[in-house]
C-alpha cells in the first residue's frame, strides 16, 4: 500500500512540472507570433517623405513654337509607404510636365502636373506654377565673322585674314529673338604679344546691334580659326598648285578651289625663289566627291607665313 501510495504522489508531482512547461511554452510561442506581428505590421505601415530633382518636360509643338522662361529641373517631394518611395526616388519612373500644346502665343502662366507616381505617393512640386514665352519658332542661317583682340598683336607683326571652317550657322530660336540678331562671330582668343599665327577652337556668339548675347541656338556652336600673323616684311603673291596625295589606284583626282593665289611672307631670299606654293590634298578617302579644309604649309614652302592660311579644296574621283 505504501508503494502505491508514493507512485500516486510521484505522477502528481510530475503532471504538475509538465503543466508549468506547458504553460511557458504556450506563453513564448504567443509572445514571440504577436511580436512577428507587429513588426510586419510596423514594416507595412512606415513613411517616408523625400524631395528629388528631375527634369521638366513641355508638352508642346517644337516644330512650331520655341519656348523660353521654363528651369531646367524641378523639385518634386514624395511621401508614402518607405518601400515604395525609396524605389520611385531612385529609379525617378514618373514625370513632371508643363501641358502647353492648347496654349498660343505670348506669355502665359501654367501649372505643373506629374504623371507615373503610384497611387498610394503624395506629392507636390516647387515650383508648382511657372511662366512661359511662347512664341513662333524659326530657323536662318548666318554668315560667321571672327573677333578677336587686335592689340594682342606683337609690335612690328601683322595679322592677316582669319579663315573658319565654318563660314555660316544656322540660329534657331524664338522669331523675335531672331529679329534681334545684328552679327554671328567667333570670339578668337589670342594671347599678349603674340608674333606667331594661331589656330584654335572659338565659341560662336549670336549678337544684337549693342554686342549684346541673343538667346538662340546656334548649328555648330564652335568653328575652328586661323589667324596667320607675320613680321611686317616682303610679301608675295604666287599662284596655288594642288597636289593629289594617297590616291588609289586606278581612279583619277581632280582637284579645284575658289582660292588660285595667296600672299606669302618671309625675307627677300625666301620670296625670291618662290614661284608657286604646292598644296598637297589627302584623297586616300574621296570615293567619288569631297570638300577639304587644307592648311598650307610654310615649311615645306620655306616662308614664314600665307594669307589666307588655309584654303578649301574641292575633289572629284573617278575611276579610270
Amino acid at each position: 500500500m505504501k508503494n502505491e501510495h508514493y507512485a500516486t504522489w510521484l505522477y502528481r508531482v510530475l503532471a504538475l512540472i509538465l503543466a508549468v512547461l506547458l504553460f511557458f511554452y504556450v506563453n513564448s510561442t504567443q509572445s514571440s507570433s504577436s511580436n512577428q506581428t507587429n513588426t510586419g505590421k510596423t514594416s507595412l505601415t512606415a513613411t517616408k517623405t523625400v524631395t528629388v530633382s528631375v527634369p521638366l518636360q513641355l508638352n508642346v509643338n517644337s516644330n512650331k513654337y520655341f519656348v523660353t522662361g521654363y528651369p531646367e529641373r524641378v523639385k518634386v517631394t514624395l511621401k508614402g509607404p518607405l518601400a515604395l518611395v525609396t524605389t520611385t526616388a531612385n529609379t525617378q519612373n514618373f514625370k513632371v510636365y508643363a501641358a502647353l500644346s492648347d496654349l498660343g502665343v505670348g506669355k502665359h502662366q501654367v501649372t505643373l502636373h506629374q504623371e507615373g507616381l503610384n497611387h498610394e505617393i503624395e506629392s507636390s512640386i516647387n515650383p508648382a506654377k511657372i511662366t512661359v514665352d511662347i512664341e513662333p519658332r524659326r530657323t536662318v542661317s548666318f554668315p560667321v565673322k571672327v573677333r578677336y583682340n587686335k592689340q594682342n598683336i606683337a609690335a612690328g607683326y601683322t595679322a592677316g585674314t582669319a579663315t573658319t571652317d565654318v563660314t555660316n550657322v544656322k540660329a534657331t530660336g524664338a522669331a523675335n529673338e531672331i529679329a534681334r540678331v545684328s552679327q554671328v562671330i567667333a570670339q578668337l582668343s589670342v594671347p599678349q604679344n603674340t608674333k606667331k599665327t594661331v589656330n584654335n577652337q572659338a565659341v560662336i556668339e549670336a549678337l544684337d546691334s549693342s554686342g549684346k548675347t541673343v538667346n538662340v541656338i546656334l548649328t555648330p556652336s564652335t568653328t575652328t580659326v586661323n589667324l596667320p600673323i607675320t613680321s611686317e616684311g616682303e610679301s608675295k603673291t604666287v599662284d596655288v598648285k594642288l597636289n593629289a596625295k594617297n590616291g588609289a589606284s586606278g581612279t583619277t583626282y581632280k582637284l579645284s578651289s575658289n582660292v588660285t593665289s595667296v600672299k606669302a611672307f618671309g625675307s627677300a631670299s625666301q620670296l625670291k625663289s618662290l614661284s608657286s606654293v604646292a598644296v598637297d590634298v589627302d584623297v586616300s578617302d574621296v570615293k567619288s566627291q569631297a570638300t577639304k579644309t587644307v592648311t598650307l604649309d610654310t615649311n615645306d614652302n620655306h616662308v614664314t607665313a600665307f594669307d589666307p592660311a588655309t584654303i578649301k579644296v574641292t575633289v572629284k574621283a573617278t575611276a579610270n
